[in-house]
């Protein structure tokens, strides 16, 4: 195996003695050759099975000829959009340009196009016509199958068949690339490779289609958005790999896409081994006369210990890539990557953080899961704690105590976010404490999300009272350790389920707790989330019963500012949403009112001009 980077253009394959590469992966992000990204991943794992990889990062997409660097590759086009969606990666929930990408060199926007899996296939196939080209990443694995989508506002079909691929590698791609590889390296057809667990392929004929659930046609599913509740619930309780079902949805009598059922999670074995791979662990220098890649400042002193979630957020698209069920990393591997991040030249001391999409996940939720699979139509954490659920840190906090004690490790930081709910109905308060003692950097950032029930039902969070309870508790143990810290609660505004009411009752808790926040996320539709299927069709799709669901900007933006209603730039939208709401009772000089009256405002202000006078 070559040390080094992987080939980015014509010159580093020739230098490798190459004539032809098997795979040319191209990428929406720059090439970072971390365990963090996932072209780093697939390319990596890819290269150690015996193949030979090129990468194009970020290639120009108004000029064919950018994809063809390295010809035609022997196998097989991958192409991901990148480590987000590139249409998140361009534009904020108001559907505002960003004028930055954290991962392009120099923090550059504009290196990748809209819709980037899309457009890359179509670039690919102007100029090989018959080469078989597989998505994969976030972009593809979450627009599968036909959904909504925010930018366009409108119901796109599934990206397989947009793009001109052939294939889709959805969630974590490990086990199903290699299948792919080995099939096309055996000198199967594309068109025959149908049979992989997670895949997404397009057919002709269900004739060898067995063991299937038939999906609304995208017809049907255009005529009415309530079809598309009840097929976007089907999918949704078919995403576990041991009970999950092959889906199809029929395009028409000749054109149908298929999803296989997700691949298996990695076991300990696997994982260990996928983060042990010959990895650079930065950007490609060629990057750093660019000023580097900013996406690389937080991951390169960070560890990956888990993956999968059993979270259970409405908002959250983990159920459909990663999946519920938790697949962990030995501390053994964790500890020499820590020891290797050590000796970089740039490490000051400060791992950034140990965690994955849940920090203190270290373990499927209940013992079942890796036997039988998650349960179909009920949550291991909402509305409460499951009575199976297995909610013991110890591991976890082995683990912190053993990186702790590395030689030049000065603080362990946890800053992928901890879920409280789960950490309370841990009867062993340990993690509390050593998280409070040592894993702090003075504030600690949490999600409740909101304060109404309400709305977090429709969120799939903890009733109020669980993070009323965690907040106590937080500031009880850090009284008893003598450390003044303090919680930093992210809100959302604008979720389904949120009125004006459920506004107001937030901008109340953020005056009781004297906090307003800097900045608030409004309630953003992905696809292949619960509650962007609320947005897009107006029911909860678990239910069919109609949620209310705010979607006029205005609205939006009064829902926001009253969450920051201290900014003075945002009194006249504080004061009419308070009026829609019939809540002008917060508006005067008592200590619970938002905002005082502006009139009354002006005339103290020239009486106190008359009295300098």
């Amino acid at each position: 195996m070559e040390k080094g980077y992987l080939p980015l253009c014509r010159k580093d394959m020739e230098d490798r003695g190459w004539e032809q590469v098997d795979f040319v992966y191209i990428s929406g992000d720059a090439y970072v050759d971390h365990p963090s990204f996932g072209h780093a991943v697939i390319t990596r794992l890819l290269e150690s099975r015996g193949y030979r990889v090129g990468i194009i990062a970020q290639p120009d997409w108004k000029n064919k000829d950018s994809i063809a660097e390295y010809g035609e590759p022997r196998l097989a086009f991958l192409v991901s959009g990148g480590n987000m969606d590139s249409m998140v990666n361009h534009y904020s929930v108001s559907k505002k340009r960003r004028k930055t990408d954290a991962y392009t060199p120099g923090g550059i926007m504009g290196k990748r196009p809209d819709y980037a899996v899309t457009v890359y296939g179509n670039l690919i196939r102007q100029t090989y016509k018959k080469t078989p080209i597989i998505l994969g990443g976030i972009e593809a694995s979450l627009r599968r199958l036909a959904h909504y989508d925010y930018w366009s506002d409108k119901l796109k079909r599934s990206v397989l068949l947009d793009s001109g691929a052939d294939m889709i590698s959805y969630g974590m791609g490990e086990h199903s690339i290699i299948e792919i590889a080995e099939a096309l390296d055996a000198g199967l057809a594309i068109e025959d490779i149908t049979y992989i667990d997670g895949t997404v392929v397009k057919v002709k004929s269900l004739d060898s289609v067995y063991d299937a659930i038939m999906l609304p046609s995208y017809t049907e599913l255009k005529e009415d958005k309530l079809n598309y509740a009840k097929s976007f619930y089907t999918q949704y309780c078919n995403t576990d790999p041991f009970s999950g079902k092959r889906l199809v949805e029929p395009y028409s009598e000749h054109l149908y896409v298929v999803q296989n059922p997700s691949s298996k999670p990695l076991t300990q074995m696997e994982m260990d081994d996928v983060y042990a791979l010959p990895y650079m662990r930065d950007a490609h220098p060629s990057y750093k006369k660019l000023g580097g890649v900013p996406a690389t400042s937080e991951i390169k002193f960070s560890l990956i210990s888990n993956r999968g979630c059993f979270g259970g957020c409405n908002f959250c698209a983990l159920t459909f890539h990663q999946g519920r069920i938790v697949q962990t990393r030995s501390h053994e591997s964790l500890l020499e990557e820590a020891e290797k991040m050590t000796s970089d030249k740039d490490f000051k001391g400060y791992i950034h953080d140990v965690g994955g999409p849940t920090a203190n996940f270290r373990h499927p939720s209940c013992e079942k899961q890796l036997t039988k699979g998650v349960c179909k139509t009920k949550q291991c954490l909402f509305p409460k704690p499951c009575k199976n659920l297995n909610t013991d840190h110890t591991d976890y906090v082995q683990l912190l105590r053993k990186l702790r004690k590395l030689p030049k490790v000065k603080k362990v930081f946890i800053r992928s976010g901890i879920r409280f709910d789960y950490l309370l109905a841990d009867s062993n308060s340990s993690f509390l404490k050593e998280l409070c003692e040592y894993h702090v950097s003075g504030q600690l950032k949490v999600a409740p999300e909101h304060v109404s029930d309400k709305v977090l039902s429709m969120m799939g969070k903890p009733a109020n009272h669980v993070f009323q309870t965690f907040t106590r508790k937080f500031y009880e143990m850090n009284r008893k350790i003598k450390k003044e810290q303090y919680l930093v609660p992210y809100l959302m505004s604008s979720h389904p389920g949120s009125s004006l009411k459920e506004a107001v009752e937030l901008a109340e808790y953020c005056r009781d707790l004297g906090y307003m926040p800097e900045q608030v996320q409004d309630f953003y539709p992905t696809p292949s989330t619960i509650s962007t299927c609320m947005y897009y069709t107006g029911v909860d799709p678990r239910t069919m019963q109609s949620v209310y669901t705010p979607k006029n900007p205005h609205e939006k933006a009064l829902q926001r500012a009253l969450i920051q209603y201290r900014n003075p730039a945002n009194y006249d939208l504080v004061l009419e949403a308070l009026k829609k709401a019939g809540r002008m009772d917060l508006v005067g000089f008592d200590k619970k009112c938002l905002i005082r009256p502006r009139q009354i405002e002006k005339k103290k202000k020239e009486v106190k001009k008359r009295r300098k006078c």
